[in-house]
């Protein structure tokens, strides 16, 4: 069964949707993301990957690319963003924190909202999302991890998407911590759900989330050495049988494609 309706009706969920691509979050990727400017060189990848714009199909020809991170943006940051940035401000301004304090800096990377938040700070900014009126980001979809093995001072990050069921909005909060002092504040106590998130962080990255009611193991063994996901974990390799032989981890293989 369908109902049809006139076309020159507009509904709120046309509005909603409207809004939500007004600004840079319904933008699409660009080529040239990572030559935005101000954006931070923290690395150089090297080796077997991807021959994008070169003519080496072989893997072995000494491909260098740099890691980037996108740079801090400049307001105005286009379409509902400003109204979040704009809110939390306000929050935190009444409660007596100035929002420079809290936030290391805002970036609008491929149409997404990232605020990059010190880890001291990152239960209150995460209690004023879920809370104000005006911001509602009542779920947090997960927590990821991510190892920056060359970005001294700040190797590890944690990465949690929230998402506002009231205002339909969603926006991504990254909090950094380095690998000598891997210690980041649990989010549980504010949304409860993070709870084996933050355990298969901790597992994978070996992120400590200070104050997780239960910070163990989720999928290695209690007993594992080391974490899986960081980028300097060793892939391993296969020993064979003959001749003493043996098959080199993935990223030392050579590819025939």
């Amino acid at each position: 069964m369908t109902f049809d309706s006139p076309d020159n009706t507009t509904t709120a969920h046309d509005e909603i949707d409207a809004a939500a691509t007004a600004g840079p979050e319904g933008t699409l990727p660009s080529e040239d993301d990572q030559q935005a400017p101000g954006a931070e060189v923290i690395g150089v990848r090297r080796g077997m990957f991807g021959v994008t714009g070169t003519g080496d199909t072989s893997g072995y020809g000494g491909l260098v690319r740099p890691v980037t991170l996108p740079g801090s943006t400049p307001a105005p940051y286009g379409g509902y963003f400003d109204e979040i940035v704009d809110a939390l401000r306000g929050a935190l301004d009444a409660a007596g924190t100035r929002l420079e304090t809290v936030l290391e800096k805002i970036v609008v990377f491929r149409g997404e909202l990232t605020l990059h938040v010190h880890r001291e700070h990152l239960v209150t900014v995460a209690q004023v999302l879920r809370n104000h009126p005006a911001l509602r980001f009542e779920l947090c979809l997960g927590v990821s991890g991510v190892h920056y093995p060359e970005d001294a001072g700040r190797e590890l990050h944690a990465v949690y998407p929230l998402m506002s069921i009231t205002h339909n909005r969603r926006l991504r909060v990254e909090v950094s911590a380095p690998d000598a002092d891997p210690h980041i504040p649990s989010l549980f106590g504010v949304y409860p759900t993070t709870d084996w998130h933050e355990r298969e962080t901790y597992d994978f990255f070996g992120i400590l989330f200070d104050g997780h009611p239960s910070l163990t193991r989720i999928l290695m063994p209690d007993d594992w050495n080391g974490h899986p996901q960081r980028k300097d974990y060793p892939l391993g390799g296969i020993p064979v049988e003959y001749k003493g032989a043996r098959i080199p981890p993935p990223d030392e293989r050579r590819a025939y494609n």
